[in-house]
């Protein structure tokens, strides 16, 4: 006897339902910002603040992902310990290679990459490409549209 059926979760709800099915693309990710390896920190601060967001992306020349900067990135490895950062490059301090998504993922796997790597923003990607940002913010608005 197949026992396979057993160990598949099963949706009770419609939130529950659309995280297992849906895909990101779903969320309508947001245009991703993007800057080069070599965009000062004070640029990219600015950048941050300008577009109202939390996290932008790393580009080589290109265009392809090579990192991202967070607001955490700037608490944990400039904040306090640089004296005089403005000018320094962002690739001395943005996440390599950072975990990613295609619009074609599910919610359910972006989600548990977000969970389980204590991240609240995800490139999504198309061919090492960057096209779109999601945040856990992105994905609270679309669990709490579904309630």
């Amino acid at each position: 006897m197949d026992l396979t059926q057993l160990d598949r979760p099963v949706a009770i709800n419609r939130i529950e339902r659309s995280l297992m099915e849906d895909h990101v693309s779903t969320l309508r990710p947001k245009q991703p910002v993007t800057v080069l390896p070599t965009t000062t920190v004070g640029e990219t601060i600015q950048l941050l603040l300008d577009n109202d967001i939390g996290a932008l992306l790393v580009v080589d020349k290109r265009g392809k992902l090579a990192g991202i900067f967070s607001e955490r990135d700037l608490l944990t490895k400039v904040a306090g310990l640089y004296a005089s950062y403005a000018d320094l490059p962002v690739q001395m301090f943005m996440t390599r290679n950072p975990e990613n998504v295609t619009a074609d993922d599910t919610l359910a796997f972006a989600l548990h990459k977000m969970n389980v790597g204590g991240y609240r923003h995800l490139p999504v990607l198309q061919d090492d490409f960057p096209i779109g940002v999601i945040s856990v913010r992105d994905m609270l608005r679309h669990i709490t549209r579904l309630c």
